[in-house]
């Protein structure tokens, strides 16, 4: 059973944890590994072949820790994640930083993002005429490129 003296170390360590996890955003060598391979593509990349790569590289980590951080970075906003027509998540980092589109080729993974101010404004009319509000949406493009 936790006395009350470490129910008072425990909470003010998890308050502590919030300006070192600023500090050091991946904290774990998986999680700065994870990042490391998504730099080094710049195509969508399933999360087997990312967890792949990383075994290439010589990390030894789980695919249920690659997806936990894959997670975690989509949360942040850091990552793309979108649906190949397939059903399959593909995840890319991303460089642009405000909302935006992806058009990928479904072959090759290449991949241009765009910005679609009439896809917003379509999705907000259709949202309120609905009765919708706290209204997001994500659009997901395959084609064939050259």
């Amino acid at each position: 059973m936790m006395g009350r003296a470490s129910f008072r170390r425990v909470r003010e360590d998890a308050e502590g944890t919030q300006a070192t996890q600023e500090r050091s955003r991946y904290a774990t060598r998986q999680g700065e590994a994870v990042v490391a391979v998504l730099q080094d593509v710049a195509e969508f990349r399933s999360v087997q072949d990312i967890h792949e790569e990383l075994r290439r590289r010589g990390h030894r980590v789980g695919l249920t820790t690659v997806y936990r951080h894959l997670g975690t970075l989509v949360d942040r906003g850091e990552v793309d994640v979108v649906r190949a027509p397939g059903g399959e998540a593909l995840y890319r980092r991303c460089e642009a930083e405000a909302h935006h589109h992806h058009l990928t080729c479904r072959f090759c993974g290449t991949t241009v993002e765009f910005e679609g101010p009439e896809i917003e404004q379509r999705a907000e009319r259709v949202a309120r005429r609905a009765g919708f509000r706290d209204v997001s949406h994500t659009v997901e493009v395959f084609g064939t490129c050259r």
